[in-house]
Order: C-alpha cells, then sequence, then structure tokens
C-alpha cells in the first residue's frame, strides 16, 4: 500500500493510499515511503491546511467500516472549519446515541481529513481524540482553525 510520511505541528503523520483514495492517516513515520502523486497533493493539502492556507480537503477518501460509521464521517466532514458540533447533536440527526458517535469518532481512520477534532462535549468540553498526544492535539487542531482560544477550549477535569 502506498504511503508518504511528513511532519507536522502535531508530530509526524502518515497518509495511506489505497485504489486511487487515501485509506489511513496515522500518528507516526512510516517504514515505507512510496509517494504517489495522491499522496504528494495529500501532503500539500495537510500543509497548507497546518499553514493555515487551507479550510476544506479535496482529496479521494475511503474509510473502512460499518454502514454508521461511514454516514457520521461523511457527517463529520460537513462540520465547517472553525467550528464544533456536540456528540449528542450528530447522534440526534443520526438517530443513534451519543457513545456511538464518539465510538466512530474514536474509530476514524483518517484524522484531520475527516475532522473529528471537531466534535465536543454536551458542555462543551473536549472529550476523547484518537490521536497522538490525545486532547492537547484536539485542542491544538480547533485553535488552528479559530474554534476558541486556550480558555474556551476546556479539557475533561
Amino acid at each position: 500500500m502506498p504511503q508518504l510520511s511528513c511532519h507536522s505541528p502535531v508530530g509526524d503523520i502518515t497518509i495511506h493510499e489505497w485504489d486511487g483514495a487515501i485509506v489511513s492517516l496515522d500518528w507516526g513515520w512510516g517504514s515505507l515511503q512510496e509517494p504517489s502523486p495522491l499522496l504528494k497533493e495529500a501532503k500539500c493539502q495537510l500543509e497548507a491546511y497546518f499553514d493555515g492556507d487551507l479550510k476544506t480537503f479535496d482529496l479521494p477518501l475511503a474509510p473502512g467500516g460499518t454502514s454508521f460509521f461511514t454516514r457520521l464521517w461523511r457527517r463529520l466532514m460537513d462540520i465547517p472549519y472553525g467550528e464544533v458540533v456536540t456528540y449528542g447533536r450528530l447522534a440526534a440527526e443520526l438517530g443513534s446515541h451519543a457513545r456511538a458517535v464518539g465510538m466512530a469518532c474514536a474509530r476514524n481512520p483518517i484524522p484531520i481529513l475527516i475532522p473529528c477534532h471537531r466534535v465536543v462535549a454536551r458542555d462543551g468540553r473536549l472529550a476523547g481524540y484518537s490521536g497522538d498526544g490525545g486532547l492537547e492535539t484536539k485542542a491544538f487542531l480547533l485553535r488552528l482553525e479559530g474554534a476558541g482560544e486556550a480558555e474556551d477550549l476546556r479539557l475533561p477535569l
């Protein structure tokens, strides 16, 4: 599976491609570097995002998961840059439960590109993030997008 790693403000990340689509983004440096035109474009878009110059990714994504997970991940991509939505609101929209939404966010194979970091708890607290650095990484991504200042992004007590 072609992959390409790059440095980012949230640590090294590796992007994986399969059959012409991005299938995962992992923290850490991949052992095999097989850049493809799509992976090079993904790296350029990620760099522009971290520089504050890109608000919407335009890449073919193919995350593998259940039909519920896939529906949720599509919905996450509709959350505008710099905005947040609660787990409960997403659950209500999808006819599910907040815990199920949290589980689907935790299993998101393409974080950042599928912005699960834009989902917060009912009281505005940051709750869970599967990426390296956990909640600190989630807070960094939200601050990068202007979703809140440090005092607005409440980490759990």
